[in-house]
């Protein structure tokens, strides 16, 4: 199961009106556009899909409505994630998986907890999910980096995870778990600027948001590399590197976003705190 994650997923953004409602024709539009595009997988509901400012409701027909205008041509990964490991377990009991083929779940934020803290939640996480799990270690974000060895030995002693998004951009921390964890476990680059860097030591794909603009050409990037084809890879790398740099000259996913906005395939609307680049950065993004 867990080969079906490598590759290119995509970090699905959530669409707004200019009433800030979730916009499904656009919604729409974005998923054709990365299932024609020959995206590997997408993932629904992550950080860049604004899942903060999103409420219970909102998220159950996201997660339909996906599923529907999917209809299994691509994976699909659920984003369930928390700081309240009860609250996590519920979520996962509660939601309808039906279509989904895994659940991205973040690294608890905000509280700092301990390396065995964040083991026992995994643990629990795991156990009650009734998909397979896909560790996310995101430190910029958590405020808390799970280290290598707390991430393999989940993989070692927990059941039910199949690998990790590794976002820390920590390159010894990365090699480190790709040498020491069991063969079927996959590490997945949560960092699209690192990522050709990334497949080169050993990773199998990424979760990409820079792969919104340029779904193709990105997936061709990652294809070559898979296949040891670095000299092409890093060609198409930097013909993209430029663009992947700006669309966090502010946060995400209001770069990508105002990107999308300028290809026509979205609003540039976000939901508060989230708040639009500036015009500088948008006029850059005009260009690239």
């Amino acid at each position: 199961m867990s080969k079906n994650f490598t590759g290119t997923g995509v970090a699905l953004i959530t669409p707004f009106n200019v009433k800030k409602e979730v916009d499904y024709k656009s919604l729409k539009r974005i998923i054709e556009h990365l299932i024609s595009n020959k995206v590997e997988y997408i993932v629904v509901l992550g950080t860049t899909g604004e899942t903060a400012t999103i409420n219970k409701e909102e998220k159950a027909e996201i997660f339909r409505f996906v599923k529907e205008n999917t209809r299994t041509r691509v994976q699909l990964v659920a984003g369930i994630g928390g700081n309240n490991t009860a609250e996590v377990i519920d979520t996962l009991k509660t939601t309808d998986f039906s279509g989904y083929d895994a659940v991205l779940s973040v690294s608890p934020y905000y509280n700092k907890p301990s390396q065995t803290g964040i083991f026992y939640h995994y643990k629990e996480v795991a156990a009650n999910s009734p998909l397979p799990i896909i560790l996310y270690n995101v430190p910029g974000r958590t405020g808390a980096n799970m280290t290598a060895e707390t991430t393999l030995r989940i993989f070692h002693e927990v059941k039910n995870v199949i690998g990790i998004k590794e976002a820390s951009g920590n390159m010894e921390q990365c090699m480190t778990i790709i040498k020491n964890k069991p063969k079927d476990m996959l590490v997945i680059s949560g960092d699209d600027t690192l990522t050709l860097p990334f497949l080169a030591i050993g990773m199998d794909g990424v979760i990409s948001v820079a792969a919104h603009a340029n779904p193709k050409e990105f997936g061709d990037m990652v294809r070559l590399a898979l296949a040891g084809d670095f000299k092409k890879a890093a060609k198409i790398h930097y013909e993209l590197f430029d663009m992947m740099q700006a669309i966090y000259l502010e946060g995400n996913p209001n770069g990508i976003k105002a990107l999308m906005h300028i290809k026509g395939f979205c609003e540039n609307e976000m939901r508060l705190p989230v708040y639009p680049v500036s015009e500088g950065v948008y006029n850059k993004l005009k260009y690239l």
